[in-house]
């Protein structure tokens, strides 16, 4: 099967949700009511996500250390064991379930499944199974989207050897909509975009987010997730957005 990244953007348009870990699992019906609007309003939408809560229960019930370096969680073979039963047995189908119940016909997603994700070792020295992608399964997802149908993306990938590894969700998120030219990529977080001074901004440049960060305005758990934005924005996402559940936020613009 014929993997490849396309940079066509089609005459619909196209976004890229992004769900963290710890929004997962606090998804109310506001996200689902606005999720169907982006649909009715011509939007094809693509939903990958991560898991970090329910992996972090998972490694602290089975007793397996784990720490993140530079953003990334070094994962070793027991620790990839616990990010993939997590993410693929139990965090989708948990979500996909969600999706469907609230009718969003939607379908779970792996890097194994027709080589969706395939992907390389990161350093394996430094970080351990995680993974860098190569190439997305463009044809796969363009087929779902046609049909109708939402791909649900576990951010797990795997080597041409059938190794499963663990990729960052920003990653997985940019690369997804890098490769079915989305014009949006939306990071969903538990805060409804960039707030300075008790006034959330519409929109934002990269150089205004470095001067906020200098001086003090953006702090704490935001300053990564801005950080992950920009990088997308230089991977080549026309535009990134900091939402919460109502899907509306900051947007970021080169």
């Amino acid at each position: 099967m014929t993997t490849f990244k396309s940079m066509h953007h089609t005459a619909r348009k196209r976004m890229v949700i992004k769900l963290g870990g710890s929004t997962l699992e606090g998804l109310n019906e506001a996200f689902f009511e606005n999720f169907k609007k982006l649909q009715a309003s011509g939007i094809e939408l693509i939903i990958t996500h991560g898991g970090g809560p329910a992996i972090n229960r998972e490694l602290a019930a089975r007793h397996i250390e784990s720490h993140a370096l530079n953003g990334i969680r070094v994962t070793s073979a027991a620790a990839m064991d616990v990010v993939q039963t997590t993410l693929i047995g139990n965090v989708n189908p948990s979500l996909v379930h969600e999706l469907t119940t609230a009718g969003i016909a939607a379908v779970g997603l792996n890097g194994f499944d027709g080589q969706l994700l395939v992907a390389d070792f990161l350093d394996k020295d430094v970080y351990g199974f995680v993974g860098a992608v190569q190439s997305v399964n463009t044809p796969l997802l363009e087929a779902l989207i046609t049909a109708g149908i939402v791909p649900v993306i576990a951010c797990v990938g795997a080597d041409y050897n059938g190794q499963a590894l663990n990729i960052n969700g920003d990653t997985v998120a940019s690369e997804v909509a890098l490769a079915i030219g989305a014009e949006s990529l939306l990071l969903v977080t538990d805060v409804s975009g960039i707030r300075i001074q008790d006034e959330y901004q519409t929109e934002v440049t990269p150089l205004l987010i470095a001067q906020w960060i200098e001086e003090g305005h953006i702090y704490g758990g935001m300053i990564p997730k801005v950080q992950g934005a920009i990088e997308c924005l230089n991977a080549g996402v026309p535009s990134v957005q900091i939402v919460g559940d109502t899907l509306v936020g900051t947007t970021i613009l080169p």
